[in-house]
């Protein structure tokens, strides 16, 4: 992950305001910091004009995953300024060079050589993979940002108000503050807004809104042209009601055999083009690059098996798996379950207890330990030769607490319990420290991975039909009603979240998350 804070305000704004901007501008940019530690550095642009001068800066942080030495961010050439936060594994010609070159310097100068804004618009949509950018173009003399069409990385931004009359845009926040009023910037359009007619008003938000405009994504083409600027998200076509309902999958019937094949390739295409070429963090000793979150669920292991495919074999992957300590089970375990009982039978059994006692060993066994361990196995018999790290990230119920404002504040302006609890459980996996284990019997010794990027099966439920409700939906609605809801899962504001939750999580570990599904 790298990290984007680009910040604008006139130069005749109060002191107090001034202040406040100052910093806030210096906490953004610091939790951008930690998203990036291989280079940043920051570009100031001035705009004067008769009455004031709009004073843009642009900050980059970055992360190494692309050439052979660290490049400096924002990139900058003859007064074109980009700030990236991103990974291009498919279109601009990309997937043909070497693991030499950037592909952020590849993309860069394809922008510079744009001539007008829907040429800017056209090179994104030839582009395949998660980003979040803000650049701009001295042609036009026009400041671009925009996500990607899957919102899978984050772009947060404030608007000038009265009271916050300035422009922020952020890749994560520094949490709640009454100084700015931030929203997940949405993937509908790409954003332009003119930094030279943005005048100083009474009427601030009046005032920036009348120099913001939007370009539609290019529409998809058949062709190689614009294919990914907003790529179909449902086959809606409905299967003949000649096929046979599956009772069993211990053999494929004739016609799913070219489907699953299809399947298959596209999927483990999409591993390939994220597992190739990651960069060791040393030249000392084979250690793990790789990562991935495993709970032991067909997710998760299934690209497990394929990302094996493609590493080379006397390099060990680490597999990280989540526990959290349950201090209510822990609680039943020491005095039993106390539903319905007195107050005055538990004073008893209190007096009554042996205060001596040794107390019980905190157990993480919890289900995605249990799957995870069996699978890990399975993986062992079908894949030997491979070094598997099952390394299991144990989190005390106190640590759990003590990290949770930091969470919070990432996950900013999430908030929900979902949010919460998926960003707990990627923010300590992505920090990689555990404990191994030779074998299923030996004693744990203490393990940090430090593999570069960590895949996640995140969406193949929703992709795949893999919920309860799709069958609920299938017995009443047949076809049609499961294309409806996977069409509903995957385009609702909940999934887009939960893709941004999930990339925020990492700012505080250099580690690139990478989504496969």
């Amino acid at each position: 992950m790298c990290g984007i804070f680009v910040s604008a305000l006139h130069s005749d704004a109060n002191d107090s305001v001034q202040k406040v901007f100052n910093n806030l501008s210096e906490a953004l940019r610091r939790v951008n910091c930690h998203r990036g530690p291989d280079a940043q550095s920051s570009r100031l642009l001035s705009f004067p004009n008769a009455q004031t001068t709009l004073n843009v800066d642009f900050y980059s942080s970055e992360l190494r995953l692309r050439g052979d030495e660290p490049v400096v961010q924002p990139h900058f050439a003859d007064d074109n300024i980009l700030c990236w936060n991103g990974e291009i594994f498919e279109g601009l010609e990309v997937i043909v060079i070497s693991p030499h070159e950037n592909d952020g310097s590849k993309l860069f100068s394809a922008l510079c050589a744009a001539e007008t804004s829907n040429g800017v618009r056209d090179i994104f949509s030839t582009i395949e993979g998660p980003y979040a950018f803000v650049f701009y173009h001295a042609r036009t003399q026009l400041l671009y940002y925009a996500r990607d069409p899957l919102g899978r990385r984050s772009l947060l931004v404030h608007t000038p108000t009265s009271n916050c009359p300035y422009f922020l845009l952020s890749s994560v926040s520094a949490g709640a503050d009454e100084a700015y009023e931030l929203s997940e910037l949405s993937t509908d359009y790409i954003y332009c807004l003119d930094l030279k007619a943005w005048q100083p008003s009474f009427e601030v938000g009046a005032s920036f809104n009348r120099c913001l405009t939007t370009l539609n994504r290019s529409p998809t083409a058949t062709g190689d042209l614009h294919v990914f600027a907003e790529p179909a998200k449902v086959n809606t076509e409905l299967p003949p009601d000649t096929i046979p309902q599956l009772e069993s999958l211990e053999t494929i019937p004739e016609h799913l055999v070219k489907t699953v094949d299809d399947l298959i390739y596209h999927l483990d295409r999409s591993v390939f083009l994220r597992v190739k070429d990651i960069p060791q963090r040393c030249k000392a000793g084979k250690k793990a690059r790789l990562a991935v979150l495993f709970s032991g669920g067909i997710d998760s292991t299934v690209i497990t098996y394929l990302a094996h495919g493609h590493i080379p074999l006397d390099e060990p992957i680490d597999l990280l798996n989540v526990a959290f300590e349950n201090p209510r089970k822990i609680r039943i375990q020491t005095e039993g379950n106390v539903g319905g009982v007195s107050k005055r039978a538990l004073k008893n059994r209190a007096q009554n207890q042996d205060l001596k006692q040794t107390p019980k060993k905190t157990s993480y066994l919890v289900p995605d330990r249990v799957t995870g361990m069996t699978e890990v196995e399975e993986l062992r018999r079908l894949c030997p030769g491979r070094t598997w790290n099952f390394v299991e990230v144990n989190v005390p119920y106190e640590e759990c607490q003590s990290a949770r404002p930091i969470v919070e504040s990432l996950m900013h302006p999430g908030r929900t319990v979902m949010d919460l609890s998926l960003a707990l459980a990627l923010y300590f996996a992505s920090r990689g420290i555990g404990q191994i284990r030779k074998d299923a019997d030996s004693e744990p010794e203490p393990y940090t991975s430090e593999a570069r990027v960590l895949l996640n099966g995140l969406g193949s439920d929703e992709l795949l039909g893999g919920y309860g409700r799709h069958r609920t939906v299938y017995n009443t609605g047949g076809w049609e009603g499961v294309i409806k809801e996977v069409l509903k899962l995957i385009t609702c504001p909940w999934k887009s979240r939960k893709l941004i939750v999930n990339s925020k999580s990492f700012s505080k570990k250099s580690i690139a998350y990478r989504l496969e599904i």
